[in-house]
């Protein structure tokens, strides 16, 4: 039986193409086509089409005139760059929803949602547990957001989803022998975000913006281990240099 078969095939298309790109397996400057993720991934033609948009969205890829989609560049800086980034802003959304005191609303919002967090963590398939936290990962990060009370912030976040390695849900596929190592990531991100609604909700302004800066770095934690996998893993443009100097 497929593992692959509760996961759409949009999902699964997404999934995989964004592991071809972060494993090295497709390089920067190489076109990526429908039919490449027909083949691999088993899906058709309208599924493969919104994933290439969906990576496309998140920087991984680009539009290139006359040649289509290609294969971004990265940088050491802007791996880097990308997660501070992401981490100052959430931040900030963190301390002003401390501040000003989340709406009743968002706030029961953001406590179903750590529920919900916590039993997609039950989830015994490594791919479909990601998948499933990754969408409601994105949903409180979103309700985070909505507890700020800032359009500008909310902009700001919005923006975001066009740099590579920023968005909290950089998923790829995970093989059999660092499926233990990604489940206690996830398990630590899941114990990091009940503290950081504790601290929105107690008003601890200093507290909740230091949390989910600290947060931020479960993207690090991924990428390094992604690194650290047997065999010889080959990672785009910097981003082994800059995951190897991370972590030194």
């Amino acid at each position: 039986m497929d593992k692959h078969q509760n996961l759409s095939q949009t999902e699964r298309a997404v999934l995989g193409l964004r592991g071809l790109i972060v494993h090295g397996q497709l390089k920067p400057g190489q076109r990526v086509i429908e039919q490449m993720l027909v083949e691999n991934f088993g899906v058709s033609r309208t599924p493969a089409r919104a994933a290439i948009q969906r990576i496309c969205e998140e920087g991984f890829i680009s539009l290139v005139p006359k040649r289509g989609y290609v294969v971004s560049g990265f940088t050491e800086q802007d791996v880097f760059d990308a997660i501070a980034i992401r981490g100052t802003l959430e931040g900030m959304a963190a301390r002003m929803a401390a501040e000003k005191g989340p709406p009743p609303g968002v706030l029961a919002s953001m406590k179903a949602c750590l529920k919900a967090l916590d039993e997609a963590l039950q989830e015994p398939d490594m791919e479909i547990r990601q998948n499933e936290y990754a969408s409601l990962n994105d949903r409180l990060h979103e309700l985070l957001c909505d507890a700020a009370q800032s359009p500008m912030i909310t902009r700001a976040m919005q923006r975001l989803a066009s740099i590579p390695f920023s968005l909290n849900n950089s998923f790829t596929d995970v093989p059999p022998s660092a499926e233990h190592r990604v489940a206690a990531i996830l398990r630590s991100a899941q114990e990091q975000h009940y503290s950081l609604v504790e601290a929105i909700e107690r008003g601890e302004g200093t507290r909740a913006e230091a949390l989910a800066i600290e947060h931020s770095r479960s993207t690090w934690k991924y990428l390094t281990l992604m690194l650290h996998l047997p065999g010889d893993v080959e990672l785009p443009a910097g981003l082994e240099a800059a995951l190897r100097g991370y972590s030194a």
